[in-house]
């Protein structure tokens, strides 16, 4: 276990925590049997982690590591791969689990970044992780601001079968690539099911989700703030198509902020794809800072 936690850092990326990867463990995130490793005489100079909330298999690869003195670092990642996925197909993950390569900002300008990134960019698409989506992830702390209570909505609470249809009606024209992604496969209703099954089962209380309705009462849009097993998070917010174009998402989001900060969150984080220009500058205007570019990689659906 401490040889798994001390990995030696890669300075092109930004890895998990320490402190975190043993908190993974001890709370069963992590475990020995998803754990893959390769050594060297005895050495360990490879670990592949992969990461689930309580599942019979693993949701996701959390970290992909290999010494920096390795001449060859892809090969010996799709070692340590091809063992992992085989394993998982054998309990009945049928789907290669994602991996996010986390990065510093403008990663594209830092060589050590570019190598850390090309060579586990590679090694996931020798193994069928062929499709990349790059995000940008946000931070929040008090010492930025909260936004002023919003004049032009009001925030009631929401049945599950509303916000199931809410989802289905805010994925319509959406810029978020993975709900993109997810209706080229699937019927707009189950896509929105599987929205609501996934933030349901987020560590985030369901008493925590608003309907946001305009002046005549009517839903607008909707948010779903939520949590990670680490920390606060914006989670979901969503406007209905025939509300767009008046910056309700600046309202949406600061009710998000203001929730968890009233609630005494050191931090919140947040997420977004690159390409969703709106939402980065909802989050710049709401005082939320970029802390890191992520590329997720993944199979093709």
């Amino acid at each position: 276990m401490d040889a798994l936690v001390n990995f030696p850092d890669d300075a092109g990326v930004v890895g998990p925590p320490r402190d975190q990867v043993r908190q993974d463990f001890e709370a069963g995130r992590m475990r020995p049997e998803w754990s893959w490793l390769l050594e060297d005489d005895g050495r360990l100079v490879g670990r592949a982690l992969w990461w689930g909330r309580g599942d019979s298999v693993p949701s996701a690869l959390d970290a992909l590591d290999v010494v920096p003195e390795r001449a060859d670092p892809r090969s010996a990642a799709v070692d340590m791969l091809r063992g992992g996925h085989a394993d998982f197909a054998a309990s009945g993950k049928p789907v290669l689990p994602p991996y996010t390569v986390r990065l510093p900002g403008g990663w594209r300008q830092n060589e050590r970044a570019t190598h850390a990134a090309t060579w586990r960019c590679e090694a996931m698409a020798d193994v069928g992780a062929t499709s990349s989506l790059e995000r940008l992830q946000y931070l929040w702390t008090p010492e930025s601001w909260v936004q002023a209570t919003s004049t032009r909505l009001e925030f009631r609470s929401g049945s599950d079968e509303e916000f199931v249809e809410l989802f289905r009606e805010a994925a319509r024209g959406s810029l978020d690539v993975e709900t993109r992604r997810a209706l080229e496969t699937m019927d707009e209703l189950a896509q929105a099911r599987d929205d609501f099954e996934f933030y349901a089962g987020c560590p985030g209380d369901r008493d925590w989700w608003r309907v946001a309705l305009g002046g005549d009462g009517v839903p607008v849009g909707f948010i779903v703030p939520s949590a990670t097993p680490y920390h606060r998070n914006v989670g979901y917010l969503g406007v209905l198509p025939s509300h767009r174009g008046r910056g309700l998402v600046d309202d949406l989001l600061g009710e998000v902020t203001r929730f968890h900060a009233d609630a005494g969150a050191d931090l919140i984080t947040a997420t977004t794809d690159i390409t969703n220009l709106p939402m980065a500058a909802a989050f710049d205007r709401a005082g939320y800072l970029v802390t890191e570019t992520r590329l997720v990689l993944e199979a093709p659906r």
